[in-house]
């Protein structure tokens, strides 16, 4: 069994690794926050050259674009030649194809693979996962993609994967606008939001926010599945890459000004749940 070392055990990282463990494949995870992989049965790394130096594949499941990099600036100096890199982050396709570039480099492949479904998709490995990258490293990895995913996409050259998650974006913008004003609609006019959202779930207005969000909109529950300060980042990655096309988008445009300025006005939505932005009807 390939050795696997593991980057990042956040909302989402934590419960893919723990499926890899599951699977019987060994695991050296490097997290910056130690108590986050607290429970899972790998083992427990203090660097990164200490994670991947041994590793046949290493898996990055960070932040932001600039995490990425940093620690990419780690891998590419420790990892041994052959190595398969993945990175699983929502990150810039510029920088998706400039990893892939800087790999070969160093005797590496790098795929980029972001994934969509949320910490529920994380937990039930059903993620949706969008891979760019060389065709043939692609299918080397399809084992592991498989461990954590239902649909899996080769969606094209290195940066296709992270294109596609930003077209992904694009449509969870929007659907979670329509979730809120619905919701505010359907109070507005006197009707049981509950009844309502029961009613519309079961035609063609059904959605995954819909079935999953509507409820915990209706419940107050903020808890994140996938945050909001890492969903205005992914809005903002559109928004540059539309405009590299130039592509106008203005629902994205409305959608990012509105979590930006749920942000501002109280600083700790910045950490609820994308559902969060129902605060702003209210």
């Amino acid at each position: 069994m390939k050795k696997i070392a593991w980057i990042g055990t956040g909302v989402m990282g934590y419960a893919m690794a723990a499926h890899l463990i599951e699977a019987g494949y060994p695991l050296n995870v490097y997290t910056r926050t130690a108590s986050k992989a607290e429970g899972l049965r790998a083992r427990l790394c203090f660097s990164i050259e200490e994670a991947v130096q041994e590793a046949d594949i290493v898996i990055t499941m960070v932040g932001y674009p600039q995490d990425v990099q940093e620690v990419y600036d780690a891998i590419f100096k420790y990892a041994r030649r052959g190595t398969l890199c993945i990175d699983m982050t929502t990150s810039a396709p510029s920088l998706a194809q400039d990893l892939a570039i800087q790999a070969k480099k160093y005797g590496l492949n790098c795929l980029d693979a972001p994934v969509s479904g949320g910490d529920i998709g994380a937990k039930n490995a059903t993620l949706t996962i969008m891979v760019g990258g060389d065709v043939q490293t692609y299918h080397e990895a399809l084992p592991i993609f498989e461990k954590l995913g239902k649909t899996i996409t080769y969606v094209g050259k290195a940066g296709s994967g992270q294109h596609c998650k930003m077209a992904n974006q694009i449509v969870i913008a929007g659907n979670l606008v329509a979730v809120c004003e619905s919701i505010q609609y359907a109070k507005k006019c006197g009707l049981d939001p509950q009844l309502v959202l029961s009613a519309i779930s079961g035609g063609s207005a059904a959605s995954w926010q819909l079935l999953n969000n509507g409820p915990k909109i209706l419940q107050d529950n903020l808890s994140p599945g996938f945050y909001v300060h890492h969903f205005i980042k992914d809005l903002k990655l559109v928004l540059h890459e539309a405009h590299q096309v130039n592509l106008h988008l203005p629902v994205v445009e409305e959608v990012l000004k509105d979590y930006e300025a749920l942000v501002e006005k109280d600083p700790t939505l910045a950490l609820a749940g994308t559902q969060a932005l129902i605060k702003s009807y209210e």
